[in-house]
């Protein structure tokens, strides 16, 4: 099946929607370790989580991320499938939203075409000084309203969206019922420890997912999960 590609994106196909589909993408250990030892989760991937991680992206209109993760895990370009995405009449590359209240935004994320999504307690001479090279969207009072950010997505096109974190943004997504689908990676490794998970925040919810698909590879497992809606 890894081997397969036209096989790959038939499996992590978006689907037929004109609504925004938010899909998550996450890697965990056996034991629910949402990072490794040195505090990043892209070193518990194996070659075959590299692969579907360009696929997933190579899919999306949009990737959405919190700034702490993107500076964490050392964002910088998208590799993506330039054929893949001109076949099925994608932008050349997937646009970047980066989510944070305090606006600390990684330098190299400052650049034109990028967005910025915070709430309206922000600091405003920091939106500011940020609108001079990047789209700022401020939405929300103290909590930014998601909602309404995907559709502020929607009405550009952005449809196809892909999460990757981090937990707090991934748990805050999940409390509002937005997470349409998780693509999560299950690491053949335990690590123990005070790791995060994949998701956080203040109350607990109950979200059903069904089993769309595993894949074994590198010894761990390739999983798509789909809620479960009535």
């Amino acid at each position: 099946m890894m081997s397969d590609a036209a096989a790959l994106e038939r499996l992590y196909a978006y689907p037929a929607t004109d609504r925004p589909w938010v899909r998550s993408n996450f890697v965990s250990t056996l034991d629910g370790a949402a990072a490794g030892t040195d505090g990043r989760s892209g070193t518990l991937g194996g070659d075959a989580d590299t692969r579907v991680f360009a696929l997933l992206r190579s899919l999306a209109d949009v990737i959405i991320v919190g700034a702490g993760t993107a500076r964490d895990e050392g964002y910088a370009d998208f590799d993506v499938d330039s054929e893949l995405r001109a076949r099925l009449g994608l932008a050349p590359v997937p646009a970047m939203v980066l989510v944070s209240h305090t606006l600390d935004i990684p330098g190299a994320l400052i650049a034109p075409g990028n967005v910025v999504v915070t709430a309206a307690n922000a600091d405003p001479s920091r939106v500011a000084a940020l609108r001079e090279t990047v789209e700022v969207l401020v939405t929300g009072d103290e909590e930014i309203d998601w909602p309404a950010v995907l559709a502020t997505l929607a009405d550009r096109g952005w449809t196809r969206i892909l999460c990757e974190g981090g937990p707090t943004l991934h748990g805050e997504l999940i409390r509002l019922d937005l997470v349409d689908e998780l693509c999560l990676t299950v690491a053949p490794i335990l690590t123990g420890g005070n790791a995060p998970r994949i998701a956080r925040g203040h109350e607990g919810v109950d979200r059903p997912m069904a089993l769309g698909h595993a894949i074994e590879a590198d010894g761990g497992l390739l999983t798509r999960w789909v809620r479960a809606r009535s």
